[in-house]
């Protein structure tokens, strides 16, 4: 009798622990079983703007490769910190977000009261594209190298534009500016870049930084010429030079859009997005990002974070010696 209750017992435990064994491999494959719902992707401009045209590009390509729909929500404001705020509140990991240079970079060094902090709030997923920015100016004004004289000649009488304190057309030009010798230029702020252009154009401002996609139209028109990239070559202006090869010794710096999570993303969402965003970057969604005036990158989590720290620590610099801030 005893052996048979010891025999029965121990049945009873090997069965129970197979039960066990069973949930325990049940919920492992469950946690990994991501996306289970529609995915929804947080641009923090307006429809239209290269922001939400890169992560359109995006969606459409992942929501394939997922399985699942991929919604792209705009919640334009701050420069798109709203939006980068909400993305890394998120708890539902379904929720991602497209965000750009600053959103990651000078967002905090610029107002350290910013709600989230890029350095801990957030899971880098990849960096999606990039592209350089155009230094451009009145085409009555000397071209090439001999800009950078006429500037430095200018005793202060020059100015610039940008779409706003603290956004990368204005840290940029202060990083142009310290490594062309400081010549004097005075910041003008504008509420966009048509207003830049519009500037430009009726001799109020002088020079200016802009993504390729808004200054080049108006350069092959005419308008306003082109000096030179703040990057390396690029296939979107192939016949523009460096800043570098006119003698500006400057890291390069172009604006770039990024896919971020909350930092509570789940490991099985970014192992599964580190898969497929940059096979889709690489893939159907390089001719729309070229379209939108971007080049695909498609990086790796750790490409992105250190981009993110390279310039974080050259606009840094630029914020700390020019004491900008944003209240």
């Amino acid at each position: 009798m005893h052996t048979n209750a010891a025999r029965l017992r121990r049945r009873l435990l090997a069965t129970a622990a197979a039960v066990a064994a069973t949930a325990l491999c049940g919920g492992a494959l469950a946690q990994a079983a991501w996306p289970s719902k529609p995915v929804k992707i947080m641009v923090g401009f307006p429809g239209g703007s290269t922001p939400d045209l890169a992560a359109r590009a995006l969606a459409d390509v992942l929501a394939k490769s997922l399985g699942q729909p991929v919604v792209v929500e705009n919640r334009p404001g701050a420069s798109g910190n709203i939006a980068a705020d909400q993305v890394s509140k998120a708890s539902d990991d379904h929720t991602l977000g497209v965000v750009i240079n600053g959103n990651l970079t000078s967002a905090r060094l610029l107002n350290p009261s910013l709600p989230y902090d890029p350095a801990k709030d957030f899971s880098f997923v990849s960096l999606l594209a990039t592209a350089p920015l155009v230094l451009v100016s009145p085409p009555d004004l000397p071209a090439g190298a001999e800009f950078f004289n006429a500037a430095r000649n200018s005793a202060g009488k020059w100015s610039y534009g940008s779409v706003g304190i603290g956004s990368v057309g204005h840290l940029g030009m202060e990083y142009v500016k310290s490594q062309a010798g400081n010549f004097e230029a005075v910041h003008v702020p504008y509420s966009g870049n048509p207003a830049v252009i519009t500037a430009m154009i009726g001799g109020q401002i002088q020079m200016a930084l802009m993504p390729p996609g808004i200054a080049l139209p108006q350069v092959k028109a005419g308008k306003i010429r082109a000096i030179g990239l703040t990057g390396p070559r690029s296939p979107m202006a192939p016949d523009m030079p460096s800043l570098a090869e006119l003698g500006i010794k400057m890291d390069a710096l172009e604006v770039w859009v990024a896919l971020v999570g909350p930092a509570s993303l789940s490991r099985a969402a970014q192992e599964r997005l580190a898969r497929e965003v940059p096979a889709a970057v690489a893939g159907e969604s390089r001719e729309r990002l070229q379209a939108g005036g971007w080049q695909g990158v498609g990086s790796s989590a750790d490409g992105l974070r250190q981009r993110v720290a390279r310039e974080t620590e050259i606009l840094g610099g630029i914020i700390k010696s020019r004491g900008i801030k944003i209240e």
